[in-house]
């Protein structure tokens, strides 16, 4: 039956309507995967003699490598849990027919497990765990205690996967431990309070009782039994049928009203974001990209100049980038629908070019906070929000045209759905809207000067607004040319 099933799905791969844009797009996470992975096995080999470096020159107070790494377990599974929640797609399985079929509803949800065992997230930890357990063993520690504390890391990442499967629609549980784990990284940044005092010997304890690793593989065992009867008891055709009985509301938006015809577009993307967990995910981690630039709050890149641009477009276009990366599949459940009307495609860009300037606006104003790292980061910002709003909006919907993947806006409902907000794909695409700023920049700040690149980048953006009417012309056109493609794709199942 596993055979049967990866056999289906390998046809299904194939035979899409977009198999060409996946195609390419596999090709490109494949590099990804491949420097990720060269990465952790560099840090799994590395860490270890960086680590005791750091501790001789007194920079780090501790006894051994050993156990500032297990002091920061905690932080690794948390953070391996929140990328897990934002990245990870759920298994993904086409039951309705099978349903049908003579073989036990436990095959389904088993082998939709297992794709989840045999995930990236779970292999790429590994990249790192086994190089640095055998540098451990090579630096002369208790070989068994090794390999006891190497399959306790294993059995509780494991344990997170199994978590996360049924943890995927709890957002009232993920945001508020989201905030505790801030505030303790916060709280230990700053002296206040050091949780890894507390976690450090926890972890400690697999390596000094080898027999250890029993506890992590019966929770893994734990999660795996939840996850499979969770799953199992909603494995029924009318499951996502059932009619949720909810109290009325009315939404007053006549204040869009001004906007004459694009108003009906603005209050349908506004009650979509509103409604939908996906589509309000997408508005809410596009506004946590404000925060981006604070990775760049160090030695090594404030003295980039190239990274305050780098910084200023995704602070400030966040949502402008995953929720514009994915027009038109946001209407992709009734776009047949709408491509059988009498609307122009101007109007119903445009409704979607106001949405993401009004976003770009406010995340903007947001960013007021980094005039406290000084002028020239607040320039950064100012000159990445007006070419986002004058050209990358433009641009994002242009290559919305070639973006011909469905988003199911039911997903959350059904067993096994994706009700993720950000994918692969949504990421990718915003590669090419970042090198030509980064161009602009160094052209004029290595000839002329620093604030010449601000202004220059400005500058490409107020050009992008002064000719928005002429670039619409030609999205216009490559949407049309796009229709007929664009609903086929939308049509198909899978």
């Amino acid at each position: 039956m596993t055979k049967h099933f990866i056999n289906l799905e390998w046809k299904s791969f194939f035979r899409s309507a977009a198999f060409k844009q996946n195609l390419a797009i596999k090709i490109l996470m494949a590099f990804g995967a491949l420097y990720m992975i060269s990465a952790f096995v560099g840090l799994g080999v590395g860490s270890y003699f960086l680590i005791q470096k750091s501790i001789e020159k007194g920079k780090i107070i501790a006894d051994n490598p050993f156990q500032v790494v297990n002091g920061f377990l905690i932080y690794w599974f948390f953070a391996d849990i929140g990328y897990r929640y934002v990245l990870q797609k759920m298994p993904v399985a086409n039951i309705k027919p099978m349903l049908y079929l003579p073989f036990k509803k436990g095959k389904i949800v088993n082998y939709a497990l297992g794709k989840t065992i045999v995930s990236f997230f779970n292999l790429l930890p590994a990249f790192f765990f086994i190089p640095f357990s055998i540098v451990l063993i090579a630096q002369g520690y208790s070989v068994t205690g090794v390999i006891g504390w190497h399959l306790a890391m294993l059995f509780i990442t494991l344990a997170v996967n199994f978590l996360n499967v049924f943890m995927n629609n709890m957002d009232r549980v993920f945001y508020p431990a989201l905030a505790v784990i801030a505030g303790l990284g916060l709280s230990q940044y700053y002296g206040l309070f050091d949780i890894t005092a507390y976690t450090g010997p926890m972890f400690m304890f697999f390596y000094e009782n080898a027999w250890a690793f029993i506890i992590p593989l019966l929770l893994c065992i734990a999660t795996a039994y939840y996850a499979y009867h969770y799953f199992i008891k909603q494995l029924y055709l009318d499951e996502g049928l059932k009619a949720v009985a909810k109290e009325a509301t009315t939404e007053d938006l006549s204040f869009l009203d001004r906007f004459g015809k694009l108003s009906t577009y603005l209050k349908n993307d506004i009650k979509l974001i509103k409604r939908n967990k996906r589509a309000k995910m997408t508005f809410i981690m596009g506004f946590f990209f404000v925060l981006y630039g604070l990775f760049f709050m160090n030695d090594l890149y404030s003295s980039i100049n190239g990274m305050k641009v780098f910084a200023g477009l995704f602070c400030t276009g966040g949502f402008l980038f995953s929720f514009g990366g994915l027009v038109p599949s946001w209407d992709s459940s009734y776009y047949k629908l709408m491509m059988s009307q009498n609307i122009p495609y101007r109007e119903f860009l445009l409704s979607k070019w106001w949405l993401m300037v009004a976003a770009t606006a406010v995340s903007t104003l947001l960013c007021t906070f980094y005039l406290y790292f000084g002028l020239d980061w607040w320039f950064g910002m100012l000159a990445g929000a007006v070419y986002n709003i004058g050209f990358n909006s433009s641009v994002v919907l242009w290559g919305g045209a070639f973006v011909k993947t469905p988003i199911d806006l039911m997903t959350t409902k059904k067993a096994f759905g994706d009700s993720k907000a950000f994918n692969a794909k949504t990421i990718l695409l915003i590669i090419p809207k970042l090198v030509l700023p980064v161009v602009i920049y160094y052209a004029f700040a290595l000839t002329i000067n620093e604030s010449a690149g601000f202004i220059a980048i400005a500058a490409t953006g107020v050009l992008g607004l002064l000719f928005r009417n002429k670039i619409f012309d030609m999205i216009e056109d490559i949407y049309k040319n796009e229709k007929y493609d664009t609903i086929a794709a939308y049509s198909q199942k899978n």
